[in-house]
């Protein structure tokens, strides 16, 4: 499945406020995580469904160290186009 980085960032935003029972509008795709209410078990959650939705593995570390839905998806859109250019 291709993907822009905005889409991703938007299903990002669409999952995680399905978890967190809020309007999608209310996430800020450049809010630190802290300020969205997401926690370790919420990203553990997010990274899970990152792999079997995008096919690409991202850290815990690489979450927390781009800790936005924007940095994410910006960094979940690099590697899905970096293994693209390997096979």
């Amino acid at each position: 499945m291709e993907s822009t980085q905005p889409e991703i960032a938007g299903w990002c935003r669409e999952y995680l406020a399905g978890l967190l029972e809020v309007p999608a509008g209310t996430l800020d795709l450049d809010a630190d995580f802290d300020r969205l209410g997401i926690d370790s078990a919420l990203a553990v959650s997010l990274l899970t469904e990152v792999e079997d939705r995008y096919g690409v593995e991202l850290a815990a570390e690489e979450l927390f160290a781009n800790p936005s839905l924007n940095a994410v998806a910006a960094r979940l859109h690099e590697q899905r186009q970096a293994q693209r250019q390997v096979t």
